[in-house]
């Protein structure tokens, strides 16, 4: 998946994420360009679950 497609897909998995891991924060949700893989790795850290299998889940969004 490359950037551009990250940031469509994004923004429409924002709110299903907050729906599904109610410990993120909005601030953990933030999208700052260029920092994918800052992202991935907070939601790495919340979830558990490994970047490829957090990027799977959002590219099923």
């Amino acid at each position: 998946m490359n950037e551009e497609q990250f940031k469509g897909k994004w923004n429409q998995a924002k709110g299903k994420l907050k729906q599904k891991y109610g410990e993120l924060t909005e601030d953990d949700l933030k999208y700052a360009e260029g920092k994918s893989d800052e992202l991935l790795g907070r939601l790495q850290e919340k979830t558990g679950k490994a970047k490829s299998e957090l990027i799977k889940e959002i590219e099923s969004f």
